[in-house]
């Protein structure tokens, strides 16, 4: 009998996660709703949601997707307009091709995503960068956007609005000012603030606003959403000219089946949970003022105000050059004790997301590190 191979088992396979603490920075805000989760099973086959479509992906009306697209979306996120996309990234480079031609400048910040980078490399457009201050807060002054914004005339000015790794946010709105005074299309990469906190991208005074369903929407991905104001609607959602009832940027239709589903029966919570973002900030502030208590170093600013957070970790690095395991002990450390997110091999700076834990689950996360370093003493 012919064995099975690794991919025929994944039908079996159980992630090893399940039911543990998850401070998993990539994870903890797209974890699925209950009714996401029922959603993902009724509409798992292949191109369901398109049952009843008639050409155009935003006009489906059962399920509900013309609502979703064209009333809730722009709605939510402060936009005229909004759009679906395969993720934070494609929706940048919607943009960032729509706007820019070849040889084109497009001013970012230094703490931008990687995916930033490969978007404007596509397009063929030429990155300049305004830096992060120097450790430990790695801050963004959008003050120091107005001279490259006024010399280099881009085409578009991007904002990481919070960056991934600090889960820095600087002065969006003020950002906004200086672009539209310099006549500066000005983007804001949302992909961790969209669904997790209150974010209006009028209220950014941004033309353009991302988000990342399956990072903050409580969404199976890859997905993700993009708002826009009026003006730029003809522009980014221009049809084809042989088939027009297909828009050029998404190549006629964008998620569909799970992705889209889920994003949708998810969307009622996290229109919901936004308002609570109060308390997400106090329990991670508690957080970062615990792990400091214990000899960590935040990285990013403070007071910090985002669930997302680096710690420079120098006495957990420290034992991992005297262990068997290596950097591989902390790992197996967390996994014994329930806890998830922790890279194997990763100790000499740790990337953590209080988002999805409790306040009495980010206890035992504390007690947990507590509770190593005083093993390894």
């Amino acid at each position: 009998m012919a064995q099975q191979s690794d991919v025929e088992k994944l039908g079996s396979l159980v992630r090893p996660h399940r039911g543990m603490i998850n401070i998993m920075p990539l994870q903890t805000g797209g974890l699925l709703t209950e009714a996401a989760r029922r959603a993902m099973v009724e509409f798992g086959d292949g191109y369901s949601v398109c049952d009843f479509c008639q050409g155009r992906l935003s006009d489906i009306v059962n399920p509900p997707v013309k609502q979703f697209v064209q009333e809730l979306l722009p709605e939510f996120l402060g936009a005229d307009a909004a759009t679906l996309t395969y993720g934070a990234r494609d929706g940048v480079f919607m943009v960032l091709h729509s706007l820019a031609k070849p040889g084109d400048t497009v001013v970012v910040d230094g703490n931008r995503h990687y995916s930033t980078a490969v978007a404007a490399e596509r397009a063929g457009v030429q990155l300049v960068e305004v830096p992060a201050s120097v450790s430990p807060e790695y801050r963004i002054d959008v003050e120091l956007f107005a001279q490259p914004l006024r010399e280099r005339r881009p085409a578009l000015v991007i904002l990481t609005y919070p960056d991934g790794r600090f889960g820095n946010l600087p002065d969006a709105a003020r950002l906004g000012e200086i672009a539209a005074e310099a006549g500066v299309p000005y983007l804001v990469n949302g992909a961790y603030a969209v669904g997790r906190m209150p974010v209006k991208m009028s209220a950014l005074k941004a033309d353009f606003l991302v988000g990342s369903g399956h990072k903050s929407m409580a969404s199976a991905g890859p997905s993700g959403v993009l708002g826009m104001k009026a003006k730029w609607r003809e522009v980014v959602l221009r049809p084809s000219v042989l088939h027009k009832n297909k828009e050029m940027e998404c190549l006629g239709c964008t998620i569909r089946g799970v992705t889209l589903a889920t994003l949708m029966a998810s969307f009622p919570e996290v229109r919901e949970r936004v308002k609570h973002w109060d308390e997400q900030v106090a329990k991670a502030q508690w957080f970062s003022s615990a792990m400091e208590g214990l000899g960590f170093a935040l990285l990013g600013e403070k007071p910090h105000r985002h669930d997302l957070m680096r710690f420079e970790c120098t006495q957990l690095f420290e034992i991992s050059q005297r262990v068997r395991e290596r950097g591989y002990y902390l790992y197996k450390a967390f996994e014994e004790r329930g806890i998830w997110g922790i890279k194997p091999g990763q100790t000499k700076a740790l990337e953590l997301s209080t988002f999805a834990a409790t306040r009495e689950q980010l206890e035992k996360v504390i007690a947990a590190f507590s509770d190593i370093l005083k093993q390894y003493r």
